[in-house]
């Protein structure tokens, strides 16, 4: 799965797809995938990605209370 880096407009591959999907973990590891080049694992915060398509994370990725009434 990529997703895309808000700061940079970067793809990043996911390489932690259950992290990915855990509303409970904020940063999952993945890796840049730009250069010819492949690119270290590193740790990026769900709050900096996104779909390449600009679209937000899901809640029901990022936030423990997304079935709390009020959100």
């Amino acid at each position: 799965m990529y997703l895309r880096d808000k700061k940079t407009g970067d793809l990043v591959e996911v390489l932690d797809i259950p992290a990915m999907v855990d509303p409970c973990v904020d940063t999952i590891k993945g890796r840049f995938h730009a250069g010819e080049e492949l690119q270290d694992p590193a740790t990026f915060a769900k709050a900096d990605l996104e779909f390449p398509s600009g679209e937000a994370l899901p809640r029901c990725w990022t936030d423990p209370d997304y079935r709390s009434a009020g959100h």
